[in-house]
């Protein structure tokens, strides 16, 4: 049975562990509320009106792709050119490629970068690994103008890091929205977490510090793993609403 990411892959390691995945989306919720296209949020109104429901419905299409066949995660990805293409016809517009590009940079750039976090410096071919499953998605989602090659996307993302970011009213909207969703507690947790995830230049324009102040607890997290109390302290930093769900990341589909 062919696979869309081969089982051994470093990529199923990645997405088959829920702390990596908060991280992802801790990274990626402080991006987009800077990405020039963030308008396209704001009118289907689902991620102001509900950002972890948004997150772990995003969380089930990547797992669709990640953890089937090839068959099935085509499926998924032909599910989300249509769903995009809906929103399209019904807004007139089309979502510029560019923006396409800016979403799978994000999920390829913090995949590595939460990774390394929690686990370990990812080689040089295990990151282009990444790229390619993602690079995968995309082609076959039909966006334009997508680097070959992972030193190709290296020097690409850094030139939509430069060209596509700016603070606008959706960025405070945003992170009000999330703090109101999260709570203060868990929103400063969010805050500290993308500290430790975004590139400087998203740093730069959201005025964070240089480090986060829960790097020294993250040892600690790490050791609270081996004894499977990392399920607990998940269920702390998201709410109780979102039981399910939480323990749902750490399970990986068939």
């Amino acid at each position: 049975m062919e696979y869309f990411v081969e089982k051994d892959s470093i990529v199923r390691q990645i997405w088959g562990k829920g702390d990596t995945i908060l991280f992802i989306f801790a990274g990626s919720s402080a991006e987009f509320a800077l990405n020039k296209a963030v308008d396209w949020l704001y009118f289907t109104g689902r991620l102001p009106a509900d950002p972890l429901g948004r997150l772990f419905s995003t969380v089930a299409y990547a797992r669709q792709i990640v953890f089937s066949t090839t068959e099935k995660a085509n499926k998924a990805i032909d599910a989300m050119a249509h769903i995009h293409a809906a929103v399209e016809a019904k807004r007139g517009a089309a979502i510029p490629d560019w923006a396409y590009r800016d979403v799978l940079f994000m999920l390829i750039d913090y995949s590595i970068r939460a990774y390394e976090v929690l686990e370990r410096t990812l080689t040089e071919q295990e990151k282009a690994e990444v790229f390619e499953v993602f690079y995968r998605v995309g082609h076959r989602m039909g966006v334009q103008g997508l680097p070959l090659t992972y030193p190709a996307w290296c020097t690409m993302r850094e030139e939509h890091l430069a060209q596509d970011l700016a603070r606008s009213k959706y960025t405070a909207d945003l992170f009000r929205q999330y703090k109101k969703h999260l709570g203060t507690l868990r929103y400063k947790l969010l805050l500290e977490a993308q500290v430790l995830v975004v590139p400087d230049l998203v740093k730069k324009l959201l005025g964070f510090r240089q480090f986060s102040l829960v790097t020294p607890l993250l040892q600690t997290y790490k050791v609270s793993r081996a004894f499977k109390l990392d399920w607990f302290l998940k269920s702390i930093i998201l709410p109780s609403a979102y039981k399910k769900e939480i323990k749902d990341l750490d399970v990986h589909p068939a």
